[in-house]
């Protein structure tokens, strides 16, 4: 077997890559959306992104893959690597750039390390593990960091040297809801039941309207629908002191245009004008919210946009798991649970490695214990007839 490392997701056959997905394997790491990301510029040089991705050949059939790239500052990456990134610098090593696989700017769990049916998951891991740290050595990047794993990978990423790191994301969870009503009498406390049913009433006596476009609607006008959740995305991004226009026009209209099946855009609108809306990836079971915008400021119509409005939807379409994005306590407030997301890193440095190994085994023994009580307490909701 061969790994051979390349530059751009495009200098691999889009049939080839996409023949490594399997059902843990989200859209997010689709030939697609990753060649969006990088002929768009989103995840190119300009921002701090320069794709290394690791591929695995045997003599010209594509057996394995990971999305890579050497990143030169924190934009985009949500690796939450803060924690320890000052320290290093401060140990004199030098901590950018360093070497993420991932999917830039999408904090989602899923498939990290794509490998193709009938082949030995756990050395395909191994290897592409050995190569990210001979592209790290040989580029001068300081460490590797897998982030947002699937759960499934974890063991095989610790076999190959790497250590697990456990985070959290607020994630809801359908817990067989027939109804809204259910959800709101089961899924909430009487005060959190009492505030989600007086957001709720809002849109109406607001004169808006929410629904969601998808499918065979969403595929016959796709570009309008680009245009119109780029325009979201980028009114939002632009009224934030701190906000970053990560994504841009060219990023939206090519996978709207070229990946529409699994794309959902919920638009929210006002006397017949689209104001508001939230762009959502559907795979499987689950539900990916990614961005949400809007051109009107009305109140808690994020709230309604982003979340009561998808929560009704996964219960009408028996989704089992609703995924909101990065940021939690206002979905936590709203009936959506604290949920693990992992990663595996490694650092070139041994002694760096050694230590920060140590805080990350500490930091997963705390982090597993605070969801074990997180869950005893919150999925233990008094069930009251009140609100």
């Amino acid at each position: 077997m061969t790994l051979r490392v390349v530059d751009a997701v495009g200098a691999v056959p889009r049939e080839a890559w996409d023949a490594l997905l399997d059902p843990p394997a989200n859209p997010f790491v689709s030939w697609t959306f990753l060649d969006a990301l990088e002929t768009s510029g989103c995840a190119g040089p300009g921002h701090g992104w320069k794709p290394r991705h690791l591929t695995l050949w045997r003599g010209e059939r594509l057996i394995a893959a990971a999305p890579a790239y050497l990143k030169y500052d924190h934009e985009g990456d949500f690796a939450r690597d803060w924690v320890w990134s000052g320290a290093v610098e401060r140990a004199g090593v030098r901590y950018f750039p360093r070497l993420l696989v991932t999917v830039p700017i999408t904090p989602v769990p899923g498939r990290r390390i794509l490998v193709a049916p009938g082949e030995d998951r756990a050395a395909a891991t191994r290897l592409l593990v050995e190569g990210a740290q001979k592209v790290a050595r040989d580029e001068k990047a300081s460490s590797v960091h897998v982030l947002y794993a699937h759960e499934s990978e974890l063991e095989d990423l610790a076999a190959a040297g790497m250590v697990l790191r456990m985070d959290f994301q607020a994630h809801w969870v359908n817990r067989g809801y027939a109804t809204t009503d259910d959800f709101l009498r089961l899924g909430l406390d009487s005060k959190q039941r009492r505030n989600a049913r007086v957001e709720r009433t809002k849109p109406a006596g607001q004169g808006i309207t929410i629904r969601t476009v998808r499918g065979e609607e969403l595929a016959a006008d796709r570009d309008r629908y680009g245009r119109l959740a780029h325009s979201f995305y980028h009114a939002t991004v632009s009224k934030m002191r701190w906000g970053r226009p990560w994504l841009n026009a060219p990023f939206f209209a090519r996978i709207f245009h070229d990946m529409p099946e699994p794309l959902e855009l919920v638009v929210a609108t006002h006397h017949g004008e689209a104001i508001a809306g939230a762009f959502n990836v559907q795979h499987g079971g689950r539900l990916f919210g990614r961005y949400w915008g809007c051109h009107e400021d009305h109140d808690v119509l994020h709230f309604n946009v982003c979340l009561h409005h998808s929560i009704d939807d996964c219960i009408a379409r028996g989704l089992a798991v609703f995924e909101g994005g990065a940021g939690g306590e206002h979905k936590i407030l709203r009936g959506f649970d604290l949920a693990p997301t992992h990663g595996a890193h490694w650092f070139a440095n041994s002694r760096i490695n050694k230590e920060i190994g140590s805080f990350l085994n500490e930091e997963r023994r705390a982090r597993a214990d605070e969801l074990s009580k997180w869950h005893h307490i919150h999925r233990k909701v008094p069930k009251t007839t009140d609100g």
